[in-house]
């Protein structure tokens, strides 16, 4: 009988240890908390973020990732990658343009856009937005402001939950509008 509860221990400190490096390195479940992601992401959606891809290449314009918030590293905001380190930014009269060209932006709730003046992205970083540009916290506010690699906890890759949009996550910067981004745990 003591044999067999040391066995059962040991099978229960594994499953612990192995669950405990695939939350850090592999994958984890987010819910997505908020509008700023709207119309891609919905509020209470439930997605799977995985972190292997960014040990082998960096995010790219497009990718839907997982941030932990610059000013409070406990919180975590799901945004779209817009730039990249070296792209030059802004948004004039409604239009974000990358590079002095304007983007084409079908996945956007709404056209209407704040002006921003031109940035340029510094190297190891992204520049980052909601699909809901006019109630998203990102890359245009201090707080936020350029994200670091070492703050991108992930790729968003699989919606779970509701079911009926169960799916795969896509990049959309070559695609035209799929349902796809959002805010999370406790993130504006």
């Amino acid at each position: 009988m003591v044999k067999e509860l040391i066995e059962l221990g040991k099978s229960m400190i594994i499953a612990i240890i192995a669950a405990f490096l695939i939350i850090t390195f592999v994958f984890e479940t987010v819910s997505v908390d908020g509008h700023s992601m709207d119309p891609t992401l919905n509020h209470k959606d439930r997605l799977i973020v995985e972190k292997v891809s960014y040990y082998f290449r960096e995010p790219k314009p497009g990718d839907i990732v997982v941030i932990k918030y610059p000013a409070d590293p406990k919180e975590k905001f799901i945004k779209r990658v817009i730039a990249i380190g070296g792209d030059k930014v802004r948004i004039e009269n409604n239009k974000l343009y990358i590079n002095d060209v304007q983007k084409n932006e079908p996945y956007i709730l709404e056209q209407t856009m704040n002006d921003f003046n031109q940035v340029t992205v510094p190297q190891n970083t992204v520049f980052v937005m909601g699909d809901n540009r006019n109630n998203s916290r990102d890359s245009r506010y201090p707080d936020v402001g350029f994200v670091d690699y070492k703050m991108v906890v992930g790729r968003a890759a699989l919606r779970i939950y509701p079911f009926s949009k169960f799916g795969r996550l896509s990049s959309l910067a070559n695609e035209s509008a799929l349902n796809t981004i959002g805010f999370l745990d406790s993130a504006h």
